[in-house]
């Protein structure tokens, strides 16, 4: 059974959509503010699928993500109470402690680490909210942050042109099948408390 090429195979057809740009639009929205699926997941095959586009892609992205950060520093700001047992119940309450020591700490620095890294986005954007962050410089290093991983995705998909879909789609089974073990271990972990 070859579960993630299957997948990765419907995905490449699926980012050749005639409405796959606003898909991408709307996942990287909800990403940065309350959606557990990053914007890469569609990013990456778009790319692949239509590399001349990968630019595009990339920028829409940013922006999307951008204005969905905001949409989250409005739920810190305005309703942090609201969710705080939703961030408990789906294991990020930590994270979000966690994102505030580092917005005391290092600033402007923590809303750039986070868009850039695999760090969870929207708890930064949402404790930025909640600390009252200065709004445009929340902006400008979300979009320093989002933009500098966003497009070095795209650049490197580019770069690597259909060599790299090719052997992507040889290795999608192991790379999966390795996402999916560390996922899990890392949400039984932090769920334990270890």
């Amino acid at each position: 059974m070859k579960l993630f090429t299957r997948l990765y195979d419907y995905t490449i057809s699926l980012s050749r959509h005639p409405q796959a740009e606003r898909y991408l639009f709307a996942l990287s929205f909800a990403e940065s503010s309350f959606f557990p699926i990053p914007p890469d997941a569609m990013l990456v095959p778009m790319t692949l699928a239509r590399p001349k586009f990968g630019w595009r892609y990339a920028f829409i992205t940013t922006i999307a993500s951008v204005i969905g950060g905001l949409f989250g520093y409005l739920i810190g700001l305005l309703a942090l109470d609201a969710i705080e047992p939703f961030l408990v119940q789906f294991g990020y309450w930590d994270s979000y402690l966690e994102a505030t020591d580092w917005f005391l700490e290092w600033g402007l620095l923590a809303v750039f680490i986070a868009g850039f890294s695999p760090i969870p986005y929207k708890v930064f954007t949402i404790a930025a909210g909640a600390l009252n962050m200065l709004l445009p410089v929340f902006i400008l290093a979300s979009l320093i942050g989002r933009g500098s991983r966003f497009f070095l995705v795209a650049g490197v998909l580019l770069w690597g042109g259909e060599s790299m879909e090719n052997k992507l789609r040889n290795h999608i089974e192991k790379i999966g099948w390795f996402l999916l073990v560390l996922f899990v271990s890392v949400y039984l972990l932090l769920r334990l408390g270890v």
